[in-house]
């Protein structure tokens, strides 16, 4: 039996490798650890993963064991299962919990239950990670081979791992956001450059033919600006391939 001194040293480990993540691949190390924090800890539990829903667009990272990966993308064919109820239509706590796969709990995931029977696993708890609309959605799913496995410490620990995971997938989403909007800014910068230099131009003139090509094309500023930066860089080499 899992004591209380075990799930605290648990979490603080998990909390120290949390504060210490300093990039996105460690991001991933992070979140792995939560998982298999939360399987060794939380009591019952055999296996997990994590169920990230990007666009629509399915994917299970993390997991303890292959049969996780295979059930994860059941649900989402199904469109049915605790992770996807945890995700679309979670309770005040946003943990769902399936106690018997093979008995009541299988009338409300016809589909999907005797599928996770099949792969040997009759419980499972899964609590949701992200809160706000958008385009990601994510579930923590932890599962157990026997029925009525989970108690209510159970479901306490398995949503303070849960809370946890959320966290970091927020942070990750913001770092990711960040990057994109540096990266979207620098290729700005180098594309108006590339325009004040060819026709002799202030900044802020070179940024109006950007927007002007942006609306004549109806294609993002950034994918203009890529688009011209890509070719001067292709005009680049040619010249220099051609005086080799």
């Amino acid at each position: 039996m899992r004591t209380n001194e075990s799930l605290v040293s648990a979490l603080r480990q998990a909390a120290r490798d949390l504060t210490a993540t300093r990039s996105i691949r460690d991001v991933d190390q992070t979140l792995s650890e939560i998982v298999h924090f939360a399987v060794e800890t939380v009591p019952g539990v055999e296996a997990g993963g994590i169920t990230v829903i990007r666009d629509g667009v399915i994917e299970s990272r993390d997991p303890t064991h292959p049969a996780v990966t295979e059930l994860d993308q059941l649900q989402s064919e199904l469109e049915e299962g605790p992770c996807i109820t945890a995700v679309e239509d979670p309770p005040e706590d946003g943990i769902v919990v399936a106690q018997d796969l093979e008995g009541p709990d299988a009338e409300r995931w016809p589909q999907f239950a005797p599928r996770a029977v099949k792969a040997g696993y009759r419980a499972m708890m899964s609590s949701q990670l992200s809160h706000e609309p958008g385009p990601l959605r994510a579930a923590l799913n932890l599962y157990a081979g026997g029925p009525d496995a989970f108690d209510a410490d159970s479901r306490l620990t398995a949503g303070l791992f849960g809370v946890q995971a959320a966290m970091l997938l927020h942070g990750s989403e913001q770092a990711a956001d960040l990057q994109r909007a540096v990266a979207s800014r620098d290729v700005i910068g180098q594309a108006k450059g590339i325009l004040m230099e060819r026709f002799t131009v202030d900044d802020d003139a070179a940024f109006r033919m950007l927007v002007r090509s942006s609306q004549d094309t109806n294609l993002k500023l950034v994918e203009v600006a890529r688009w011209l930066h890509d070719e001067a860089n292709r005009r680049s080499t040619d010249r220099g391939a051609a005086h080799a």
